[in-house]
């Protein structure tokens, strides 16, 4: 722990530059030093001065298989990303919990009061309470804490900045108050109870089970309390490619009732074949009674889950590739897996708003570019936001600037993939 000149003068001495290095990657842990002193600084303005500062940091990640299947106990293929929300930490006897946004209001939380509040639906303060929440329902140690936060991960970029934020709030429990013993998988299933029941979104489990875990990683939810999950080893930093997540600029206003209808379609479709998800569905059962399910649900509703079907185990596949270094037929699956997500999940543009449709522009575009040399997909939840591309490094000069100039500065993003989960950040000299 440390006082807040303390702390600022470990990172400016390169204290932390080899805990950096393999959380960020070498291009951004030489920034690090700035972003966390600054990321002081900021906490001295909300808080004053502190003898206990302590940081952390849970990452984004990135979906790499499996579009909309872990809401209906499917596989998917995630990874963290070098992309983070951090915080500098300090304890307090309040038992009351204040995390300063950069950028956003003060969120204050006191801890005698854990039910859902309707008035913080959609709310950072909802995560927070709710998380809190599941931590004491677990029989955890919960207390108060001041906090500073500030994030790169892309709001509204498929990221998942909403799901680092509870991971990262659970992990700051789970090291002030719990010694660090508990599990990442642990942690990843309370920032979910948070998101659905306190935040208000039916998300699935990936998105905490990446950001939490962190590294390249295969998860089963066919038991969602007991996900199996499985390390990836597959250097993608290696390959002559890079991954480029690119940010179309789409509006997500209203649109939590499109997401919320694909799992809710894909359940209507199992329980009308007698389960309770699609996973327990055999696929051949599906086909069988697509007339059925046509008239009582309509044709989308079976198209999605048609998708569901052949996108579970297009993961397998991908899992296989990558184990077998096969990258050409990695990327052949990347390319299925949008197809299927824009035909049949019909997840790439709404109707609501059938002028707005930049993911289906940008992939027109990536294909344009990339047929028989890379690969290109929808990324996240879909609807709006970003593309996930795969561009060999002789054309990434040429892709960045495409797509610069049709959506904008910054658009275009390079990431590093496989980086830790959700930690506390200390200098290495202290590990």
């Amino acid at each position: 722990m440390y006082t807040n000149a303390e702390l600022k003068a470990a990172l400016q001495a390169g204290k932390f530059e080899k805990t950096f290095l393999p959380v960020y990657g070498a291009e951004k842990a030489a920034l690090q030093p700035q972003r966390y002193t600054e990321a002081v600084d900021g906490f001295t303005q909300a808080f004053g001065a502190r003898e206990n500062l302590r940081v952390f940091s849970a990452p984004g990640r990135t979906e790499i298989g499996g579009n909309h299947t872990d809401h209906n106990h499917g596989r998917v293929l995630a990874a963290s990303v070098n992309l983070d929300v951090i915080a500098v930490v300090s304890a307090n006897d309040s038992n009351r919990i204040r995390i300063q946004s950069k950028g956003y209001p003060l969120d204050s939380i006191q801890l005698d009061d854990l039910s859902v509040h309707s008035e913080e639906e959609n709310r950072s303060a909802a995560l927070i309470r709710g998380v809190a929440a599941r931590f004491q329902q677990q029989g955890l140690r919960i207390g108060g804490f001041d906090a500073y936060t500030t994030s790169d991960v892309l709001k509204g970029s498929g990221l998942s900045s909403s799901a680092a934020f509870e991971v990262l709030v659970g992990t700051i429990f789970n090291h002030l108050y719990n010694d660090g013993s508990v599990s990442a998988v642990e942690i990843a299933k309370y920032a979910q109870y948070a998101e659905n029941v306190y935040f208000g979104k039916p998300s699935g489990l990936m998105d905490q089970m990446a950001s939490s875990v962190g590294g390249v990683i295969a998860i089963d939810f066919k038991d969602p309390e007991n996900p199996v999950i499985e390390k990836i080893d597959f250097a993608f930093d290696r390959l002559d490619y890079a991954m480029c997540v690119v940010d179309t600029g789409g509006n997500h206003a209203d649109l939590t009732g499109e997401y919320a209808a694909i799992p809710q379609e894909m359940k209507q479709v199992a329980k009308a074949l007698g389960s309770d998800c699609l996973r327990k569905v055999d696929p051949h059962y599906l086909m069988q009674n697509i007339p059925m399910l046509r008239e009582k649900y309509g044709d989308r509703a079976v198209l999605r889950s048609l998708h569901f079907m052949a996108e579970n185990l297009r993961v397998q596949d991908m899992v296989h590739a990558l184990r077998a270094g096969n990258f050409e037929a990695f990327q052949k699956l990347v390319i299925a897996s949008g197809r299927s997500s824009f035909e049949y999940l019909q997840n790439v543009y709404t109707v609501l708003n059938i002028q707005e449709q930049g993911l289906s522009l940008a992939l027109c575009l990536a294909e344009s570019l990339l047929e028989g040399r890379g690969a290109w997909r929808v990324h996240g939840g879909g609807f709006a936001g970003t593309t996930q591309n795969y561009v060999p490094l002789s054309l990434l000069a040429d892709f960045t600037g495409m797509m610069t100039r049709v959506f904008g500065e910054n658009s275009c993003h390079i990431l590093q993939i496989g980086r830790p989960g959700g930690i506390e950040i200390t200098a290495r000299e202290e590990i």
